[in-house]
């Protein structure tokens, strides 16, 4: 069985925390990694990154792993074959159950709170600068891409083709972005508001 010695000399580098050796590797395999990936991820742009990002993560916590028997590349498209199968796991969960932000009682609530008419009241007014407070913190910690596109969709009621449009990717991929984005959004909001999100049956019974 081959061994491949200028990888197994790159591989001892990386694991003495060598700088240089760190550079190389990321900008050896990220580009060809991130192929491999994405013919197996069609049309999805960001799903292609976050697994390339992971599987060159894990593949640097593991590194001590590799004995040269394959090619350095070789073992890193079996990280990240692994990382896609979890992937599209990951997905087909959310496609067949998926939780959206704005069907919580508490982020429908403060969506809505937005388009409440200026004469609403002082407390509805206070009530409206908070959610409004709240949901801009939340999309300002999420990825850019994340935010515009939340943004767009719930705040500007854009349609998912005139987001689409504005990413420069397909429909499908704009969708799956969404669907990330309002998970991020989501546990981001929870955050935000305190272990009572979610509870809204809890927290009425606390105030009775």
């Amino acid at each position: 069985m081959p061994v491949h010695l200028e990888d197994r000399q790159l591989a001892k580098r990386l694991r003495r925390g060598d700088t240089r050796a760190f550079d190389r590797f990321f900008h050896d395999y990220f580009a060809r990694l991130y192929r491999f990936a994405h013919a197996r991820l069609p049309d999805d742009h960001d799903a292609t990154a976050e697994v390339v990002q992971a599987s060159l993560t894990k593949a640097m916590r593991h590194i001590r792993k590799y004995r040269g028997e394959a090619a350095l590349f070789t073992w890193l498209c079996s990280i990240c074959r692994n990382e896609i199968a979890d992937w599209h796991r990951r997905h087909a969960r959310y496609r067949n159950h998926v939780v959206l932000s704005e069907d919580h009682p508490e982020v429908r609530a403060a969506v809505e709170s937005l388009h409440a008419p200026d004469d609403a009241g002082p407390q509805r007014t206070q009530q409206r600068t908070e959610a409004a407070r709240l949901i801009q913190v939340a999309l300002d910690r999420l990825p850019p891409r994340y935010g515009d596109a939340l943004e767009w969709k719930y705040i500007e009621g854009r349609s998912v083709k005139e987001i689409a449009g504005r990413l420069a990717i397909s429909a499908e991929a704009t969708q799956s972005l969404l669907a990330r984005a309002r998970r991020a959004f989501q546990d981001i909001y929870a955050e935000l508001v305190g272990p009572a999100f979610g509870t809204g049956d809890t927290t009425k019974q606390a105030h009775s």
